[in-house]
């Protein structure tokens, strides 16, 4: 391919939402380093040293340097992170999409660890952790004042090992303490089903190392089953992303060969790049690429079978590259709610044999050129998540709500819209409502399920009948700059 990053992927319990990143891994071997400031370094020094002298009682070199080098990196975005060896050891790990914990994907709000999604089938899902949970305590610790990758370090461990969270439900105004035995997690990034005949869907929940493979063997079966197939769902919704090639991969299954699927630019000469609809962007090996395979065997039928893509705030970082390319192309229709805006590629350089920094190289950019970053991806349908209206939509968090996001590039910064914080007040009150209710009917749908609406109004559009849309949700739109 004449570039110079191999892509690989990022799969943590403690990713931030939309943060199962695109990244790149590189080792350190640059000869081009920029002039250190040497008075601001003078100043590094002489407060380590006051601090090794004055501190009340002794403390532990390396742990000042590591915190250091982590406030530094941690001030940038809220995707660069530095890596220690324990937290490098479950990255390079998480690649495969297996890892030994609760399984929680989270983000930090208050000083506290807010759970964004429990992963479907998890010790943590079958716990009854929700959506926007607080994690106030681990173990008896307090949280507050622990770094995001502290508090994933405390609850990564052992196979059959027992962790104490303490969970406070906004929604509830309770504070409960949940125990979870920590097991491996093994996620299933691909699910298929025949809704009806005539009719598929199949949900991608995250991007991993065996994505692609699992995905052209469900649609191989898929077309088994029904060889007429007159549409199909592709299932988008809170996937927080992962690997870029599986996500050029699975776009590249539904478009005409070599079209451009994704583009990205940064600072870097190396991080100019366009990645096509063809295996070399994606194919790790010499061996059959399971894109191509999945194609011969049913005809090239994926290519022109009608296509709906349902998506929503948690659809992120991979998941918005391939949403945008099928958009962009005019490939498929977009229904849901506007995607989570990560749209920021991270590289991944190893300090030494057990360290490493994951640092934002470049943003990327769909065919037609739109910047994802902190904007995201507007369906041309919108959904709101039940007949009755949304539940949680205002409530969740986007890219732009996150402190020290990125800009765009191209626009301005979102303002306060004061419709927002209105629609947030009276989602607060409805769950408020619904949390009165019983646990088995607060809960939303299970994607997929005869009761997901959404996914029903995907498949009304596909045999074109009239679609129930929104008349609340809105695109939340940046401002110009003047």
């Amino acid at each position: 391919m004449g570039h110079k990053l191999k892509i690989v992927g990022w799969l943590s319990v403690g990713a931030l939402a939309g943060a199962l990143t695109t990244v790149s891994l590189q080792t350190v071997a640059r000869g081009n380093m920029a002039p250190l400031p040497l008075e601001e370094l003078q100043q590094l020094a002489a407060v380590f040293g006051m601090v090794k002298s004055d501190y009340v009682e002794p403390v532990d070199e390396k742990k000042l340097i590591t915190e250091a080098i982590s406030g530094m990196v941690a001030s940038l975005d809220p995707h660069s992170q530095y890596f220690d060896k324990k937290s490098f050891k479950e990255f390079s790990e998480g690649t495969s999409g297996k890892f030994v914990g609760v399984g929680i994907e989270i983000s930090q709000e208050d000083g506290l660890v807010k759970v964004v999604s429990p992963i479907e089938g998890s010790p943590a899902d079958r716990a009854g952790l929700k959506p926007n949970d607080l994690i106030t305590k681990i173990d008896g610790t307090a949280v507050k004042g622990l770094t995001l990758n502290d508090a994933v370090k405390r609850m990564r461990g052992e196979p059959k090992t027992k962790v104490l969270l303490t969970i406070f439900r906004k929604d509830e105004n309770r504070t409960f303490p949940v125990t979870i035995i920590r097991e491996e997690i093994k996620t299933q990034s691909v699910k298929s089903k025949l809704i009806e005949p005539g009719y598929g869907w199949i949900r991608v929940s995250q991007f991993q190392e065996r994505t692609v493979e699992d995905f052209a063997r469900k649609i191989e079966d898929m077309y088994k089953q029904e060889p007429q197939l007159k549409g199909l769902v592709l299932d988008l919704r809170n996937d927080p992303g992962g690997l870029l090639d599986a996500a050029v991969a699975l776009s590249a299954a539904f478009l005409p060969e070599n079209v451009t699927v994704v583009t990205t630019n940064g600072q870097l000469e190396e991080s100019k790049f366009t990645y096509k609809a063809s295996p070399q962007f994606w194919r790790r090996n010499s061996g059959n690429d399971p894109i191509t395979r999945m194609t011969q065997a049913t005809g090239g039928a994926l290519k022109k079978v009608p296509l709906v893509v349902l998506v929503n705030e948690g659809s992120a970082s991979a998941s918005e590259i391939v949403a945008g390319a099928l958009q962009d192309y005019k490939r498929a229709t977009l229904m849901g709610s506007q995607t989570f805006g990560k749209g920021s590629v991270q590289t991944v350089r190893q300090l030494g044999p057990d360290t490493a920094l994951k640092i934002t190289t470049a943003r990327y950019y769909t065919p037609n050129g739109r910047a994802i970053q902190a904007k995201g991806i507007v369906p041309e349908v919108m959904l709101d998540e039940t007949e009755n209206g949304n539940v949680f939509a205002a409530l969740r968090t986007r890219e732009a709500d996150l402190q020290k996001h990125l800009s765009n590039g191209k626009e301005a910064e979102e303002k306060t819209d004061p419709a927002r914080e209105q629609a947030r007040e009276e989602a607060m009150k409805k769950l408020e409502e619904e949390a009165k209710k019983p646990a088995a009917e607060r809960r939303l749908p299970e994607f997929g399920s005869d009761k997901d609406f959404q996914l029903a109004q995907a498949l009304k559009q596909l045999k074109g009948q009239p679609v129930k849309a929104s008349t609340t949700l809105a695109e939340r739109k940046v401002e110009k700059k003047d």
